[in-house]
C-alpha cells in the first residue's frame, strides 16, 4: 500500500514540472490530457513491474506519449491538404476577383472625385482619404467650418450618386451610408 501512496505522491510533486515540460511540445489545450495519460500510463507499468526511477519513467513517458500525440494530429492534416488539390486554385481564383473588383470600384471612385467642383472635391478627398477634421480642412483652405461641412456632404452625394449610376451590379458601395433618398438636398446643396 505504501508503494502505490509513493507512486502517486511522486505523481503529485511533478505534476506541475509535467506540464511544462509537454507544454513545449503540444498546445495548451492538450497539455492536461497527456499529463492524465501520462499518470494512466504509469501507474498500469507500474502495477505490472516495479519501477525504480518513477519520476524518470513518468517524465519519458509523457514525452513519448506527447510526441505521439503530435505525429498523429500532424499525419491526420496532411492527408487532407494533399487530397484537395483544388483548394489553392480556387484561394487564387477568389483572391483575383476581390483585387479586380477592389481595383475597379476605386477607379470608379476617382471617376466620380473628378466630376466635383475644385473646392468641394479638395475637401471630400482630404477628409475622406487623407483623414483630416474639418477644423485642419477649414484652417488650410481658409474657409469657415461650416462651408466645409456642407462641401464634404455635397461631395459624399454627387459621389454616391455617380457610382450608382455607373455601378453595373446596382449594389451600394457601402451598406453602412444611408441610401440617398433619405438625405435632405435641400440642406446639402445650400
Amino acid at each position: 500500500m505504501t508503494k502505490k501512496i509513493t507512486f502517486t505522491s511522486t505523481f503529485v510533486d511533478i505534476s506541475s514540472q509535467l506540464k511544462r515540460f509537454v507544454s513545449r511540445i503540444v498546445q495548451p489545450d492538450d497539455v492536461e490530457d497527456i499529463v492524465q495519460e501520462t499518470f494512466i500510463k504509469s501507474y498500469e507499468a507500474d502495477l505490472k513491474q516495479d519501477i525504480q526511477f518513477t519520476r524518470s519513467y513518468m517524465l519519458k513517458t509523457a514525452k513519448h506519449l506527447a510526441l505521439n500525440h503530435i505525429a498523429k494530429w500532424d499525419n491526420k492534416f496532411n492527408e487532407s491538404l494533399e487530397q484537395d488539390s483544388e483548394l489553392p486554385v480556387l484561394l487564387k481564383s477568389m483572391q483575383l476577383e476581390d483585387e479586380y473588383t477592389s481595383k475597379e470600384r476605386f477607379l470608379l471612385f476617382c471617376k466620380a472625385t473628378e466630376q466635383l467642383s475644385v473646392s468641394i472635391r479638395k475637401c471630400f478627398i482630404l477628409k475622406k482619404v487623407y483623414g483630416m477634421s474639418q477644423k485642419e480642412i477649414a484652417s488650410e483652405m481658409q474657409l469657415s467650418q461650416s462651408t466645409v461641412e456642407k462641401h464634404i456632404a455635397k461631395g459624399l452625394l454627387q459621389t454616391m450618386l455617380y457610382m450608382r449610376e455607373h455601378d453595373k451590379t446596382h449594389e451600394l458601395p457601402d451598406a453602412s451610408i444611408m441610401p440617398v433618398q433619405s438625405l435632405p438636398l435641400e440642406r446639402v446643396s445650400k
